[in-house]
């Protein structure tokens, strides 16, 4: 993955700082019980959604599995309707394969679709290097770029700003950016939708290039789909001379069949709706419509690896509904930057670690970032255990080692041996409640101290249990 994020704290320092911002929670908190509220309701008015879940995630499965066939499916049906596949191993690769189709082109500015596979390579940032300006054209999107900002929810990538906000980031930034905001901006949401369409018509009118992600690929015609609620993406995928499309290998699909149930599940799990208001649909280029070059950028960085673990691989079934977010009580805390990656929440805590690997001290540390509630589980629209890959990402970690995990290796080698001779764990229990007057509140060291810091031990009981019981039922 991107080095992006990477040099950001490790989650328990991040989450510390952030649940003390109390406006970002008060947003988050509003955000996210409202737009959870409206999924349950658009949910439930489906009486096979159950079916549905289970369909999504069989055909995820299945495609996963015979990954290699659909994409080379892919290609050839790409290929055949004019347009050109690149093949990019890592972020560094896709970046140098972007960047030199748009210099081609002749071009220096270039409009985006919202696409966080192009935020997990950090392209904006690779074609600023080369001198190429990406205008973001997704309303939130483009809070987040005006605001300098980083996203912080995958449907929802400007969550933690207010309406206040916003308009002090509109009428601040947008000169910078290009036409500037209108005198007198309020922070009222007409007025500043408003503001951003005509910031962003220009720039739609202008731009020669295109650069967009894609929802599904549909391996049988070399289709891509783009499924979005505000216009901006029929924009880009339309007025542009040349498009560049990013995609994960992950988003394929076999058939349009099969991209019917998605399009179902996927509107109601993200925004509530029942279908989205633009669903883009485009199979390589034309004579008399639309762009006239079509470059499909497939990128593994990390995938192949993912797919290759037996429990973890059921992450790449996601399909970004952000409906994970919304019912996890440490995200609604902690807000998405806490996670130090484009892919925040329930899911970012076990598909970062998996793409980018534990050994940084943050991706180390997301595995944990997690109540194992399981409220991510029930709401996912295509079945993926998080809490169960949650789990097993926590073995790996400790595996590896490091200060604390040998310590808790230590620790239970030594418990274990106790438990395997009954005298000295009697002895041990004895001890222990005659000198628990002593015992301190906290676990003493920066590893098990962490787990006393918002905590206190237990006390302990007065006298052991079996002791207890040769008094008393004997």
């Amino acid at each position: 993955m991107s080095g992006t994020f990477v040099g950001m704290p490790a989650f328990p320092k991040a989450a510390h700082d952030a649940v003390r911002n109390t406006t970002l929670r008060a947003n988050l908190k509003h955000a996210t019980h409202t737009i959870r509220d409206k999924r349950a309701r658009a949910v439930a008015e489906l009486d096979d959604w159950a079916l549905l879940r289970e369909a999504g995630k069989q055909i995820k499965d299945h495609t996963l599995r015979h990954l290699d066939t659909y994409l080379v499916q892919l290609e050839e049906a790409v290929t055949a309707a004019g347009g050109i596949v690149h093949w990019a191993s890592d972020a560094d690769e896709a970046n140098r394969i972007v960047t030199r189709l748009v210099k081609e082109t002749g071009e220096s500015e270039v409009v985006k679709v919202k696409s966080m596979a192009t935020q997990e390579i950090g392209l904006n940032e690779a074609l600023e290097e080369a001198g190429i300006a990406a205008y973001e054209t997704d309303l939130a999107e483009l809070i987040v770029q005006l605001g300098h900002d980083r996203p912080s929810h995958i449907l929802v990538p400007a969550i933690h700003r207010n309406r206040g906000e916003i308009r002090d980031i509109f009428t601040k930034e947008m000169g910078q950016w290009g036409r500037p905001a209108p005198e007198g901006l309020t922070d009222t949401p007409a007025e500043l939708a408003e503001a951003a369409r005509l910031h962003l018509r220009e720039k739609f009118l202008r731009a020669k290039v295109g650069i967009s992600g894609a929802n599904f690929m549909v391996a049988a015609t070399g289709t891509l789909v783009v499924v979005e609620s505000e216009g901006n993406g029929r924009m880009c995928l339309t007025l542009p001379e040349t498009l560049i499309s990013v995609v994960g290998i992950e988003k394929i699909i076999p058939t349009w069949r099969d991209l019917e149930v998605f399009l179902q599940t996927l509107p109601r799990s993200s925004t509530a709706e029942r279908m989205n208001p633009y669903t883009s649909m485009w199979t390589g280029t034309t004579d008399t419509d639309g762009p006239q070059a079509f470059h499909l950028v497939l990128i593994d960085n990390g995938r192949t690896d993912t797919l290759a673990d037996e429990v973890g691989r059921q992450a790449l079934r996601c399909i970004r509904c952000s409906a994970c977010l919304n019912v996890c009580p440490v995200y609604e805390r902690a807000g998405g930057h806490a996670y130090g990656s484009v892919y925040p929440g329930p899911i970012g805590a076990i598909l970062s670690p998996q793409l980018r690997g534990t050994a940084s001290e943050i991706d180390a540390s997301l595995p944990y970032a997690s109540s194992l509630c399981g409220a991510c589980y029930e709401v996912c629209p295509v079945a993926i255990d998080i809490p169960e890959v949650l789990v097993h990402l926590r073995e790996k970690v400790a595996d590896q080692g490091g200060p604390g995990h040998r310590m808790e290796k230590a620790a239970i080698k030594a418990a274990g041996w106790v438990l395997d001779h009954p005298g000295a764990l009697a002895a041990g229990e004895r001890v222990a409640s005659r000198t628990r007057k002593l015992h301190p509140k906290k676990l003493p060291g920066p590893g098990a101290g962490q787990w006393t810091n918002s905590r206190d031990l237990p006390q302990m009981p007065a006298e052991p249990f079996r002791d207890w019981w040769k008094k008393n039922r004997t």
